[in-house]
């Protein structure tokens, strides 16, 4: 005879909001791609506005010759945030995709996660949200027209967020990889926005008012030279993102008043490894708050030095937790252990294991 098979079923306490990659596709779906971005952004804004109540340090990496896994946490003071996220340039000729990502959402007070959710989809949005949000401040007046330099799997994402934020209407669009063109291309039709694409970045550049980079390769690079760049433009340079990574020539950089995240950090791994640690730059902040300027005349070069930064990844974490409660899409994940003693947690263990043994019995 059979004992008496005795469940353990997990308390409430045990569970933690869980936002798979499906999960996060229905929650970006019910609130709209656009909308989604401006939405992000505003919680971005929010939380640069009150950077000095933020721990803050560059992200901790961990290089190998194919790319870089890199943790990117941050606290106010009352919630910690971290960011996974890898780089691996050559995975698409595996398939793979180069930036994967999950975050976790932490109550500083108790140091239980408040959401665990995937994020190489909402690393994505928010790359783009930051993008455009530093777009609305930096570039030309009534800016219509953006190149786009790069048209891999971020491409779509900027596109979409500076016609949100900024009012975008055209795209001119250049990779090495003509697919890649066309991709962006069809995923773009309909939303509004007129695609060319150009057959070099100095066609795509011809006319634009934003000039967005957005490529991929490990390596110094020069996506853009000095001659390529005329006065008045803004530059998205986003590709840019690790040590011994770069895309724009250096005299670009000289002619141009550079805003960048966190100059710790940029310095190490953007655009600005090329120039002396004391090159002046203006952090994003502080033009958002309004203790430094921005865009100041219609010839000015302005260039957003894209690396990214933990406060970002914490405002994306905020902002899904949030709107959780009224999408629904989420899961209850059994994390956490809760012993009904939180001194005895072998005790739990070994219930369970009785309960094993009786099922067996």
């Amino acid at each position: 005879m059979c004992a008496e098979i005795t469940t353990l079923a997990p308390s409430e306490k045990a569970f933690v909001p869980f936002v798979s990659v499906d999960h996060m596709m229905k929650n970006v779906a019910a609130v709209g791609v656009e909308a989604f971005i401006k939405g992000l952004a505003d919680y971005i804004e929010a939380d640069f506005l009150r950077w000095e109540s933020f721990d803050k340090k560059p992200r901790i990496p961990a290089h190998a010759p194919q790319g870089v896994i890199e943790l990117m946490p941050t606290s106010d003071g009352k919630t910690f945030g971290f960011k996974y996220v890898n780089g691996h340039p050559g995975n698409t000729r595996e398939g793979l995709q180069t930036v994967t990502g999950f975050g976790v959402l932490s109550d500083l007070s108790t140091g239980y996660p408040l959401l665990f959710t995937e994020m190489t989809i909402l690393t994505a949005l928010r790359t783009a949200s930051t993008s455009a949000l530093a777009g609305k401040y930096l570039a030309p007046k009534n800016a219509k027209t953006m190149a786009i330099i790069g048209n891999g799997a971020q491409s779509d994402f900027q596109c979409l967020g500076f016609k949100a934020l900024v009012g975008v209407t055209d795209i001119r669009a250049y990779d090495i990889d003509t697919e890649a063109s066309q991709r962006l291309a069809r995923n773009l039709a309909g939303s509004g926005l007129n695609v060319t694409i150009c057959k070099s970045p100095e066609a795509a550049i011809e006319g634009a008012d934003i000039i967005t980079t957005v490529t991929a390769d490990k390596k110094y690079a020069t996506i853009l030279t000095d001659n390529m760049v005329g006065s008045g433009v803004h530059i998205n340079a986003v590709g840019g993102d690790c040590p011994g990574k770069t895309e724009l020539h250096k005299d670009i950089l000289l002619r141009s008043d550079i805003f960048v995240e966190f100059p710790e950090q940029t310095r190490i791994e953007g655009e600005l490894q090329q120039l002396p640690e004391d090159h002046a730059v203006t952090e994003l902040w502080q033009v958002y708050s309004g203790k430094a300027a921005g865009r100041t005349s219609e010839r000015q070069i302005t260039l957003f030095d894209s690396v990214g930064f933990a406060i970002e990844d914490f405002a994306a974490l905020r902002y899904l937790h949030d709107l959780l409660p009224a999408t629904g899409h989420f899961q209850k994940l059994d994390l956490l252990a809760d012993p009904d003693d939180p001194r005895d947690l072998y005790g739990m263990v070994l219930r369970s294991q009785l309960a094993g043994n009786g099922a067996a019995a």
